[in-house]
């Protein structure tokens, strides 16, 4: 994008910047009166506009209304009047561009044109009433150069405020004038094809909207990582949501400022996707976080003491991997790796100097490894003198400025033994030894009170803008659609669709009830909300498991299950959980899957692996279990249904990740599956999860509020019966089928499935019974919760890491808690409530920043547990009264006396040893502790099988792993390191992913060649058509072109491979006149990007311009623009 259109936003951003006085008097709210002279009247019972030069606000009604500032009289209103008039200006502007044509827009009125100025006096009160609504505070728009000395000669108040019709009445006889001009005089340079719907006006209103809000800082509040992590994260998901809305035609509406994670979702036209993209930005930040815990004394993470050779590879590193699992689809492999590298990046801006350099857009370099990073201080030069007392701003030497040589500060914390080069600078701050030490102070700006706090903004900013240029190069590696499903953004179910099938002969009618039920659930969500974003499909047999089918296409799922062959039968067990590791390593978070057997599991030894990954990605299981029929398996054994033993392996798993295990016959299994499709509804939510082993009789209640629909109870269990109550009062036995509470019940096998009359309120169930049950209630909401066990930084920076492990029992303890689905509920409760009891452990709740909220508890239940939420919302409507609510996790946790821990990098190549050091520690009783180590693409490993522990002492261990010289790369696997202590009575693990990623000697983009050009084009656009012809090649060392897309365009684009040579991709484009430019996107088979420009404006080849570069989208390039706003933004302004 050239000079032109981020020139022109620039200009409306500053404009944007200022005090909209035209609107904040006029539009947002009833007109005031401002008497600053005696030409206006203040009529009787009317309003004043306010502020101590305003005397009629002395009148009564006293007061006044103007928005023109944050301390004016409605200055609560402040931001969103500035808002709003942005948006007027920018549509005021669309509207005369879309009358004139942009090449006369953009031309620019003659001065010459102005000669009879009186007799124009009603379009000069148009131009003040511009002056005043655009560009007051700011002379340079487009315009101004020839419009100025108008503004100053006829400047002219309106009583009465009537300047909404004159300026109706003189934006017409603009148009009219602006369709006379002949010639230009001034014209600006770019050139665009957007319309009003969705072009400059939005494109410009975003950017308006994140300089006022995004990207500003409130006066004394400093940006932490987590602020500046989202802001990107929400801007790119926006920019990539309008470009997919844009591509198809289609208007979009931006979110309400600030973002946040549902305005965002609901943006993008995907609301069921607020759960799973909050979860993916808490990963990412959280994984930001975790630097500043895990690698506080590793200067390369945060470039400290100069080390930006170091800390640039780590970027680059990171970016190979996340391209590379992107391909594959290994999306949380991608967004772990994200948070890492953003903390690093971000740092860059506030411990280096490139601020203080005066440099106004982030260092593409350090997401580049074939390029300088920039001029590195020599080990032996100096870079700083002693601040002067408190007062740090100057210590930077003038020549390391002057000749723009990088550098960055040295810290230490320890007390005696702290050093640093001599001459070089400090980072600053209490817990920096080293500014103690000449020369004295330090640099770093991660608050406004840091030593270079002055900078802080700039900094901040900077980081944003810099994080998303990070992001942008990944959207168009990856693709927009494949971009948002990296971010949890999808318009069909975030849950999808799981299976784990056994394939043994017994098998067959399993098989074909679920060939049966598949289509009948994906049609029936076809083009809906709850039609599955992903689909599973996970084969299990003996003596293999696999080959795993993950695809979002339900046509070649349906075809795979339809592929499926009932076959073998000579042993009885069956590697079900092998097959159920796979699929809760491959699954989404928080997803659903169902394991469909008829044969006991004979890899029962990962059992404890298994509840490990579910209660790590907390995804529920549900088993679908049934008799076998085969005639060689009744030969063989006296009973054909698994033993007691063996279906007590399903409950506890079932029970582990609250689903169910339903036993039934082959034949009642159809009726079974009803489960199936209730379960792939994204807004599904658990009210309540509750199990009795061995059975007893019991009370519970369960809270329903008015957000909540589909209320249903799940009930497994045989030989029982319950009494519901409402919240009125009335109830209604397990035998009463008249009763009018349960709407509709089903009854198979071992499970009941009870539809209820959806009522606000506290329900009650009574349950009866001397067997094992489980009890779930469930409904639609889409209020809901996400969490993560935290350990709180001890360290010298404050923060919290997430446990990849289980909490330590009987000791305090932490969770992060996220509501998703209303922006204005709040947390009001958190307990851990005892699975099969009636205990429950309270936590003092503690809000964060972007709704998060900290629960610290005394005490980790040493039983199994779940997580139970209470909050309040203040209703979907600002009319709606506020109602409480009440959530709970479905999954069972369990806390540990063992503490486990392991820490590798987290990228490996094929063929090449990894090592992965890992430690054991026991608060229990010691002695010789059982080691097991699996990962879910068994590459080889070697571990030791025991260690022996004292109490309070840790012990260490390391696990060698090698990846396959033929794994492809962005292959992810997860390892899981389990340590089970003396007697098998506590179990504890550390759940790790790892990437597979090959070494990449492709830094290039690849190369556009315009072949040809043909065109017709005339002054009637419609009727004529151009089209090109380009090669594209990714050079003789390159990788090879991976995928050629639009970036900009509204023709019809094809590509294919040239036959003799497969690195050489031939484009052709074609579309109408009207829309007379083209811009391609470039990827090769790494993740380098390019783009290629092309226009047959001019008239003849000489005047095509075609050109290879790195390529940012607009937003990017505008969004870098808003660090000049930062003097405004500290002023409040």
């Amino acid at each position: 994008m050239s000079g032109g259109l981020p020139v022109v936003c620039l200009l409306l951003l500053h404009t944007g910047a200022q005090v909209f006085r035209f609107i904040a008097r006029n539009f947002s709210e009833s007109p005031g009166v401002h008497r600053e002279s005696d030409f206006q009247c203040h009529c009787a019972g009317k309003c004043s506009h306010g502020g101590a030069i305003d005397r009629t606000s002395a009148n009564e009604p006293k007061g006044g209304i103007n928005k023109d500032s944050l301390d004016a009289s409605h200055g609560h209103l402040h931001t969103k009047a500035a808002n709003m008039a942005i948006a007027a200006t920018s549509e005021l502007l669309e509207d005369i561009q879309q009358a004139a044509g942009d090449k006369t827009f953009l031309q620019g009125p003659e001065l010459s044109a102005w000669v009879d100025l009186e007799s124009r006096m009603s379009f000069s009160v148009m131009l003040s009433s511009w002056h005043t609504a655009i560009l007051q505070g700011y002379q340079n728009w487009v315009f101004t150069m020839a419009l100025q000395p108008l503004f100053k000669l006829h400047g002219r108040v309106r009583p009465c405020c009537v300047w909404v019709q004159v300026i109706l009445e003189e934006v017409q006889q603009y148009k009219r004038f602006v369709r006379g001009k002949k010639r230009p005089m001034y014209t600006v340079a770019y050139k665009t094809d957007l319309t009003m719907s969705g072009g400059l006006t939005v494109l410009c209103l975003l950017l308006l909207h994140t300089g006022a809000q995004g990207f500003g800082l409130l006066p004394g509040k400093s940006l932490t990582h987590q602020d500046i992590t989202e802001r990107a994260i929400f801007n790119a998901t926006v920019q990539a949501c309008r470009a997919l809305a844009e591509a198809k035609g289609r208007d979009f509406t931006l979110p309400a400022q600030p973002f946040t994670a549902e305005g965002v979702a609901v943006a993008c036209g995907a609301k069921r996707s607020t759960k799973s993209f909050c979860k993916s930005t808490i990963t990412m930040v959280l994984r930001n976080v975790r630097v500043d815990v895990r690698h506080v004394f590793n200067g390369e993470y945060h470039f400290d003491e100069e080390m930006f050779v170091q800390g640039r590879k780590i970027i680059t590193d990171g970016i190979r991997a996340v391209k590379a699992s992107v391909k594959r689809e290994n999306f949380e492999a991608a967004r772990q790796k994200l948070g890492q590298i953003f903390h690093p990046l971000q740092d860059f801006y506030s411990h280096s100097n490139w601020v203080e350099m005066g440099n106004k857009l982030p260092n593409p370099n350090l997401i580049r490894s074939d390029t300088s990073i920039g001029k590195i201080a020599d080990k032996s030069r100096a870079t700083c003198r002693n601040c002067d007392g408190d007062d740090c701003t100057n210590n930077i030497l003038e020549d390391i400025l002057k000749e723009r040589i990088l550098i960055s500060g040295y810290t230490s914390m320890l007390p005696i033994f702290a050093s640093k080069p001599k001459g070089k600078c400090s980072h600053g701050g209490a817990i920096d030894r080293t500014s103690s030490i000449e020369p004295k102070g330090g640099i770093n700006k991660d608050s406004l009170d840091a030593s270079h706090g002055h900078l802080h903004t700039k900094a901040a900013n900077m980081a944003i803008a810099a994080t998303s240029e990070l992001l942008e190069d990944i959207r168009q590696a990856a693709g927009d659609k494949t971009f948002l499903q990296m971010m949890g953004i999808s318009k069909r179910s975030s849950r999808g669709l799981s299976f784990v099938i056994n394939t043994r002969k017994s098998m067959s009618d399993d098989i074909e009830t679920v060939r049966s039920i598949t289509p009948l659930i994906i049609n029936s969500d076809v083009g809906t909300e709850n039609e599955p974003s992903l689909f599973i499909l996970v084969p299990s047999n003996d003596p293999g498991f696999g080959k795993m089918i993950k695809t979002t296409d339900p046509t070649a799922f349906k075809n795979a299950i339809n592929s499926l062959s009932a076959t073998g039968g000579e042993d009885v067990d069956e590697l079900s959980l092998s097959g159920l590791q796979l699929a809760l390593t491959a699954a989404p978070s928080s997803s659903e899957i169902f394991l469909f057997t008829d044969a006991p599991a004979k890899d029962k030894h990962l059992k404890s692996t298994v509840i490990a990954l579910i209660e790590r990605t907390q995804t529920v299981v549900n088993f679908m279990i049934t008799g076998s029929t085969a005639l060689s398996r009744r030969r063989r054994r006296n009973d054909s249904k698994i033993t007691a033993s063996d279906m007590q392996l399903y409950r506890d798993l079932a029970h582990a990740s609250g689903g169910q295990a339903i036993e039934v016959t082959k034949s009642e299994l159809p009726v079974a599956t009803s489960i199936i499709t209730e379960s792939s509804n994204s807004s599904l939510v658990t009210l309540l999860q509750a199990a009795r082993s061995p059975g007893k009789a019991d009370n519970f209640t369960f809270m329903v509020d008015e957000t909540v629909t589909k209320l249903t109870v799940y009930i497994t269990g045989r030989s029982l019966t319950f009494t519901l109550i409402s919240p009125t009062g009335e109830s209604q036995q397990s035998s009463d089928t008249a009763g009018s509470l349960i709407t509709a019940s089903q009854s198979v096998g071992n499970f009941q499935s009870l539809q209820l009359k959806t009522e606000a309120g506290l329900w009650k169930m009574k349950m009866v019974s001397t067997n094992t049950y489980t009890l779930k209630v469930i409904g639609q909401s889409p209020i809901d919760f996400v969490f993560d066990f935290v350990e709180v930084s001890q360290g010298p920076f404050a923060g919290f890491d997430v446990l990849d492990t289980r909490p330590q029992a009987g000791v305090n303890g932490s969770l992060l808690v996220t509501l998703t689905g209303s922006d204005s509920a709040t947390v009001t409760e958190v307990a851990l409530v005892e699975s099969s009891g009636s205990g429950e452990v309270k936590g003092v709740v503690e809000p964060q920043a972007s709704g998060n909220f900290l629960v610290h508890v005394d005490r980790i239940p040493s039983v199994e547990f779940v997580v139970r939420v209470k909050g309040q919302d203040g209703g979907v409507t600002p009319k709606a009264s506020s109602f409480v609510f009440q959530r709970q996790s479905p999954i069972n946790f369990r806390a540990s006396n063992l503490i486990i821990s392991a820490e590798s990098n987290d990228i490996l190549e094929p063929g090449t040893p990894f090592s992965v050091p890992f430690s054991v520690m026991t608060n229990g009783i010691g002695g010789n502790v059982t080691i097991r180590v699996t990962n879910d693409r068994h590459f080889d490993s070697t571990f030791p099988s025991s260690l022996f522990l004292e109490t309070g002492k840790s012990v260490n261990g390391t696990v060698t792993l090698t990846a396959p010289l033929n794994t492809p790369s962005g292959t992810d696997f997860t390892l899981t390191i389990e340590a089970e202590a003396p007697g098998g009575n506590d179990t504890n693990y550390v759940v790790l992913r790892f990437s597979v990623v090959n070494m990449v000697t492709d830094f290039t983009q690849p190369a556009c060649q315009l072949l040809s050009l043909q065109s017709n084009c005339s002054n009637n656009c419609s009727s004529s058509m151009w089209e090109i012809s380009v090669r594209v090649t990714d050079g003789a060392e390159g990788t090879g072109v991976d995928r050629v897309s639009l970036k900009q365009g509204r023709g019809s684009l094809n590509t294919n491979l040239t036959a003799d040579n497969g690195n050489v991709t031939l484009v052709s484009y074609k579309a109408s006149c009207c829309s007379p430019d083209v811009e391609l996107l470039v990827v090769d088979q790494v993740g380098n990007v390019g783009s290629c420009s092309y226009t047959p404006r001019g008239g003849s080849m000489a005047a095509i311009s075609g050109s290879t570069k790195l390529s940012y989208s607009p937003l990017l390039y505008l969004s870098m623009v808003l660090l000049g706003l930062h003097v405004l933004t500290e002023l409040g302004i």
